[in-house]
């Protein structure tokens, strides 16, 4: 697979089979994933994967937090801007809404919709869970040399027959996972990522999300 089909076919996968993935696949991944580009070769990522027992102790962990605290325990950052404004409030109402149409959820159901997003926190049903993280002592830079890294993985993913699913979701369970992954007090949590193969027959998968035009983002100078 090219890089050009690996961009164009990658999506974010909420559905995902429970066929494992191999110990061998995913060292690949992330052995070439290392020549991601970093200002100054800092090479600030680190990453945990979990599979197999431990992934099942993880969310059997999590599954009881949820009881007790559904929407998490806060994040260490914002996700989104606390005042996101246009173009980029409509482009996330629109995701969001052609997300749940996929499954039939209407824009009132509002315990639907809840429903569907803690499937963020099993990972979409994907074999193997990955957690990204950095030094928080790191500053804005290397967070964007952390972003670099999560795409380079996913577009590996592809190479591999593999899909994914960032999901930043997972920062609203920082202290738990540090805990669980006994991270030292330095590291801090930035991302989750489903990696595993798509259920091609899920509805939510059929989603591809609308991109604006070349115009609307790129200003060419000199051509």
């Amino acid at each position: 697979m090219n890089v050009t089909s690996a961009v164009a076919s990658r999506i974010s996968c909420r559905a995902f089979l429970d066929t494992p993935v191999p110990k061998q696949t995913l060292v690949a991944i992330l052995e070439t994933a290392r020549r991601t580009p970093s200002g100054g070769n800092l090479q600030p990522w680190l990453v945990h994967a979990l599979a197999g027992p431990r992934l099942a102790e993880f969310l059997e962990l999590i599954r009881g937090k949820l009881s007790m605290l559904p929407v998490g325990e806060g994040t260490e950052y914002n996700i989104y801007p606390p005042e996101l404004h246009e173009p980029y409030r409509a482009r996330r109402f629109k995701c969001g809404e052609d997300l749940y149409a996929t499954i039939d959820v209407p824009r009132d159901d509002r315990p639907a919709r809840l429903r569907q997003f803690a499937r963020n926190y099993e990972f979409f049903g994907a074999p193997v869970g990955l957690f990204f993280c950095i030094d928080r002592r790191m500053g804005q830079d290397q967070w964007a040399d952390l972003g670099m890294f999560m795409q380079t993985v996913m577009l590996l993913a592809r190479e591999h027959g593999l899909h994914t699913c960032a999901q930043e979701a997972w920062a609203v369970w920082h202290k738990t996972i540090g805990e669980f992954l006994r991270l030292p007090p330095e590291t801090m949590l930035f991302s989750g990522m489903a990696l595993g193969y798509m259920d091609e027959s899920a509805p939510i998968n059929w989603l591809r999300t609308e991109r604006a035009a070349l115009d609307e983002f790129a200003t060419l100078h000199g051509f």
